[in-house]
């Protein structure tokens, strides 16, 4: 509750001290984009104060006449504007024609028609019926005062000294921030972050350089756009090309809303100019174009560096800031929320920022996929298991990633909170995730059959890098001729992990046989084993399972005697915990490549069978008496 009341005091604070807070806002952002440019200049050999004025008044002045143009093209569209009804009235009464009548159309041609008897102010009024003449109309009379000078020129000037005083008021505060950078920082530091100077100073680095990157590319990426809209509007014949370029290069700053806007605009107005339909085709092809070239290309060249956040995030930041403080919030809204986030980053109390408009998963791998295991989702887990293995091998996503959210798994139910159903679940999930990545694996071993023929051919050649498996260990022997048997020790857990690891043999070339905990419970069962086999894998997610392995390894060498037979106790990493003693047990492993390197080598078995314990009957007490007493 406290931090909920402190969230709402400072919405409230924001929304009631827009005035003021509104142009400190954009006099911050501001100096974020300039403070590069101003450093630039001081390298360069200019003075402090020299190298900001001239910053200040370059980009102001730009700004002031990027509006005067743009205000000029809008008064001359809105002057042009009562031409083009004709266009548009006919446009309308045509779709009607065409059969294609609806209600929509005729609320729309209402419109239309009545805007343009508002526009046109013809003479000629329609004669009421039944009368010979124009029905009298009243007339609007207004009542001028005398000349005043004063007040007329207070009347002007008036509506403008708003945005001039907060004109007046950002050019003052970018350059005095501009100024005492530095001094801000240090201020800053000494009051949030003196107790960390590492965190403190990375957050501000970061919040500097994630805007200011953010806005200079957006600018760029902006120009990229909106230059050639301007000269293929003007190529098809656009009126006032450079007002819809300049547009566009202002509202696409306003996420995923902006653009829209942009290409509204101009095809509204080829609509109205064109009485055919050509003209608005050119212009949608042109937007087309544009779109694709710029979302497919200029933008990943450019964007080396993104804003960090999420596209929910983005939107609803855009929905909150355009809330709190109109039109100007909306543009505002990314670079606000980027600060937002890095703040939430680097310092604990916010971290909850982090994680609602960050872009970063919140969730480890193993995490995320032992949570879609959990809900019985395959084909997400699929999904992300094939972004994984785009740039690593089956074996490293294995031992990264599912065999830990295995252990994850296995440590839910050592806490009691994971169900037998949820554990046939994720039993079920694992082992259609493990078919689904069966065409990867398929050609994992294609590769691997290409590069042996390769290296063959290549004699005298420098050798391919071997590939390193998990943990960085070298590659895996090959498993041509060689037969596993590899089975689950305990549980549904345990048999999802030997699925996993029969998959990785099977890449390296051996035939594999895999099966459940349960299909050995009884004694005919043990028959599942190959002949041939030249090794039996047991595997076990709990790591305090070395007694029951121990049964399991005599009971397997008990009947083949010629097999090598070992045990996996999984861990994530090598340095994790020791092997546990099996003195029954041909090898221990508890990593997936140590694992697959002992299942796939060449040593023998130990033909050492392990002795038959012998259980012998306690007496009863009746019968040792007698013999007591037969004794004596």
């Amino acid at each position: 509750m406290p931090a909920f009341a402190s969230v709402l005091a400072a919405i409230a604070i924001l929304y009631f001290g827009k005035e003021v807070l509104l142009p400190l806002a954009i006099a911050v952002l501001l100096t974020f984009a300039l403070a590069p440019i101003s450093s630039r200049l001081r390298k360069l050999g200019l003075p402090r104060i020299p190298a900001v004025i001239i910053t200040v008044v370059i980009a102001f002045l730009v700004l002031v006449l990027f509006g005067l143009v743009v205000a000029g093209h809008v008064a001359e569209v809105a002057q042009n504007l009562p031409a083009y009804q004709g266009n548009i009235i006919a446009k309308i009464r045509s779709l009607q024609e065409s059969g294609t009548d609806s209600g929509i159309v005729r609320r729309l041609t209402s419109v239309i028609e009545s805007v343009g008897r508002e526009l046109s102010n013809a003479e000629e009024r329609p004669v009421a019926p039944g009368t010979g003449s124009r029905p009298r109309e009243p007339v609007l009379v207004e009542i001028f005062a005398p000349s005043r000078p004063i007040e007329t020129l207070t009347s002007l000037i008036g509506p403008l000294l708003g945005p001039i005083a907060s004109l007046g008021l950002i050019i003052v505060v970018v350059i005095f921030m501009l100024l005492e950078r530095e001094e801000l920082r240090d201020r800053f530091i000494r009051l949030v972050g003196y107790g960390d100077l590492h965190r403190t100073t990375e957050a501000i680095q970061e919040a500097g350089s994630r805007v200011a990157r953010y806005l200079l590319m957006q600018l760029v990426v902006n120009c990229a756009y909106g230059v050639p809209l301007a000269l293929g509007l003007w190529t098809v014949g656009i009126p006032n090309p450079a007002l819809w370029g300049m547009l566009a290069i202002v509202l696409r700053f306003v996420p995923y809303i902006g653009p829209v806007i942009a290409t509204v605009l101009p095809l509204f107005l080829a609509f109205a100019v064109d009485p055919g339909w050509s003209l608005v085709l050119w212009v949608a092809a042109i937007f087309v174009v544009l779109e694709l070239t710029s979302n497919n290309v200029i933008e990943p060249w450019l964007y080396g560096s993104r804003t960090g956040l999420s596209p929910l995030a983005i939107i609803v930041a855009a929905i909150f800031w355009a809330w709190l403080w109109g039109p100007v919030g909306l543009v505002l809204s990314t670079p606000l929320t980027v600060c937002l986030a890095v703040l939430g980053r680097y310092v604990p109390q916010f971290e909850f920022l982090e994680v609602v408009f960050g872009s970063d998963p919140v969730l480890d791998p193993k995490e995320r996929l032992y949570q879609r295991l959990l809900a019985g989702d395959p084909d997400e887990a699929t999904d992300y298991a094939e972004e994984f293995l785009e740039q690593d091998y089956l074996e490293d996503y294995y031992g990264k990633v599912a065999i830990p959210a295995l252990l994850l798994a296995e440590k839910d139910r050592r806490r009691g909170v994971l169900t037998a159903e949820q554990m046939e679940q994720v039993f079920g999930t694992a082992i259609t995730l493990v078919s689904n990545l069966a065409e990867i694996a398929q050609e994992e071993g294609q590769e691997e059959d290409e590069e042996e023929q390769k290296e063959e051919e290549s004699v005298g050649r420098p050798s391919t890098p071997p590939k390193e498996g998990n943990g960085g260990e070298s590659e895996l022997p090959d498993g041509l001729g060689k037969t596993v048997f590899c089975i689950g020790g305990r549980g549904p857990l345990d048999d999802a992990s030997a699925a996993m690891l029969a998959q990785v043999l099977q890449v390296q070339g051996a035939e594999v046989v895999a099966a459940r905990h349960s299909d050995i419970s009884s004694r005919g069962a043990m028959s599942l084993v190959p002949k041939q086999s030249n090794a039996i894998v047991v595997c076990f997610l709990n790591e305090d399972s070395a007694r029951h392995a121990s049964v399991l390894i005599r009971r397997f060498k008990r009947i083949y005697p010629a097999i090598r037979v070992g045990a996996v106790f999984w861990v994530e990493s090598e340095k994790e915990r020791q092997e546990p003693a099996l003195r029954e047990a041909d090898f221990v492993a508890t990593t997936l490549t140590s694992a697959a390197r002992e299942a796939l080598a060449d040593a023998p078995a130990s033909l050492v069978t392990p002795a038959r314990k012998i259980r012998t009957r306690r007496s009863s007490n009746k019968t040792g008496i007698t013999a007591a007493r037969s004794e004596l």
